[in-house]
């Protein structure tokens, strides 16, 4: 494991970037949020971040108390990383940090790797309301918890586990400008830029908006 590295500056930024400012750590918490997820699973959902650093991130993350690693019991019997409490507290610096960096997301480039739960966290912040509610994507589907009981998983990727109080569908170029501020879901729906099925009070309003 490799030794921490500090600032050595007595500020609670400098602490908090001891822990988290190394590149990939806060993507990995980005992923986390989804729950429990195999090192498989989180290496693919990475592109670009080698073998070896994700390893390391992930030793580092567990000795720090952001994550924890446990195994699953049969038939999985596959280890998972999971975020502990302190590791959720994240959220809200991730929400921030990505309305924050909205505004570079511009024309996307060809170099450039997509995957549709990375939307979930800014369609997160749109939603004004409590409920599960499913989102599909030209690149996927996935769904999200919007004003869920804490501790649980933030969004998941794929179609929900139960019956969702809302259906979306919606393109990219949509949940960017969401992201960005430029629209709101209200306004998007009213455009028909997205797509609202379901009979729960999260649909109901969002089509009512």
């Amino acid at each position: 494991m490799s030794p921490r590295r500090s600032y050595d500056q007595y500020c609670s930024a400098a602490r908090a970037l001891d822990l988290v400012g190394d590149r990939w750590t806060l993507l990995i918490v980005r992923e986390l949020l989804a729950g429990p997820r195999r090192y498989t699973d989180l290496h693919a959902d990475l592109p670009g971040v080698s073998t070896d650093v994700l390893a390391s991130r992930l030793k580092d993350m567990e000795r720090d108390g952001l994550t924890t690693r446990r195994r699953l019991p049969p038939p999985g019997a596959v280890y998972v990383y999971e975020l502990t409490g302190r590791g959720r507290e994240l959220l809200p610096v991730l929400q921030a940090l990505g309305a924050w960096g909205a505004p570079e997301l511009g024309e996307r480039r060809p170099t450039d790797a997509v995957r549709a739960h990375w939307f979930a966290l800014p369609l997160l912040r749109s939603l004004d309301g409590e409920g599960l509610v499913e989102v599909r994507l030209e690149e996927g589907e996935f769904h999200v918890y919007a004003g869920m009981e804490e501790g649980g998983p933030v969004y998941g990727e794929g179609v929900a586990p139960r019956e969702p109080d809302a259906r979306l569908v919606v393109d990219a170029d949509t949940c960017t400008a969401l992201a960005q501020g430029e629209l709101s879901l209200p306004d998007a729906v009213r455009a028909g830029r997205v797509e609202v099925t379901g009979d729960g009070t999260l649909a109901k309003a969002l089509r009512e908006a």
